[in-house]
């Protein structure tokens, strides 16, 4: 008795293999103070989330989960939460995370359709990209080969589904700057919608309609990625100074050695600390950052 006394009670729970909602949610019904305590902070705080049993009170209600947040939150939530070879702890912030992702998802959608809806030319000319809009259209085929390799591999919906979250946040803070710009938004919501579609069906055939699109969803084929799309023209690297970064330069991707340090000298703040200096090495990882050691 003294060691239990003695050592915190959420260890003790642990040590035993116990959880709060192993009895506690009992005891507060029976108390009625079951909706004056926050049963999950106490798991949290006291001890281990406990397994899904009806024994122990904590089952997750389908149909209530679903009422609240939707089915499609509910299944992009469970094929997110965990590769499906192993099992996950249902967690509440997961399942509202997930529909935070969704909305949005929709609001980018319907903001963005004022100038995406009524292209008449869908086409993209690659060289009338600013370079914001390269970077996009580079992702989003990236996304699409990245998605079908996840996909099969294992069946690894998780990181798949990543993925597209990243282009999302990509496209958010994206700001065209022409025309074209304006296409390379509408095919990433388009392939967003695609590979999505197989998960949130619902959200997805909504705003695929509202797109303007006449053919359903799932009878459009999974989108091809472009291999010259995802070639990278430009790269941005720190120039270093004795390890110290004094600026940063934007050189063609795969740039010599030669190539990244006649750039490099040509930045002001660079020269600055060239002055009077002499190269002794420089260090060049490509496509990473570019270190001039002087003295």
């Amino acid at each position: 008795m003294s060691d239990l006394l003695n050592k915190p009670l959420k260890d003790f729970l642990k040590e035993n293999k116990l959880s709060v909602g192993d009895n506690v949610i009992f005891l507060f019904k029976a108390l009625g103070l079951e909706d004056k305590v926050h049963l999950k902070k106490l798991e949290e705080d006291l001890g281990e989330v406990a397994k899904m049993s009806k024994s122990k009170a904590n089952v997750v209600d389908p149909e209530r989960v679903i009422e609240k947040y939707g089915a499609d939150t509910v299944r992009l939530y469970i094929l997110f939460a965990a590769p499906p070879e192993r099992d996950f702890e249902w967690i509440e912030s997961g399942i509202e995370g997930a529909h935070r992702f969704l909305n949005r998802l929709w609001d980018f959608v319907i903001k963005t359709l004022p100038f995406i809806k009524e292209l008449e030319d869908k086409n993209i000319n690659p060289e009338g990209l600013s370079q914001g809009g390269k970077e996009l259209r580079r992702k989003t085929h990236l996304t699409i080969k990245k998605f079908a390799q996840e996909m099969g591999k294992n069946y690894q919906f998780n990181t798949a589904i990543a993925s597209v979250m990243e282009l999302l946040n990509l496209l958010e803070d994206f700001k065209p700057q022409n025309q074209e710009d304006k296409k390379a938004v509408r095919e990433a919501v388009e392939v967003v919608l695609k590979l999505l579609y197989p998960i949130t069906p619902h959200i997805c055939e909504e705003l695929w309609e509202r797109l303007g699109e006449k053919i359903r969803l799932h009878e459009e084929g999974y989108p091809n990625y472009d291999e010259k799309a995802l070639l990278q023209e430009e790269v941005e690297i720190p120039v270093q100074i004795n390890g110290k970064v004094r600026a940063k330069v934007t050189i063609p991707f795969g740039a010599t050695r030669e190539e990244a340090l006649k750039i490099a000298q040509r930045q002001p703040n660079v020269q600055k600390y060239l002055e009077e200096k002499e190269i002794r090495k420089v260090i060049y990882i490509p496509n990473k950052l570019i270190n001039i050691v002087v003295k």
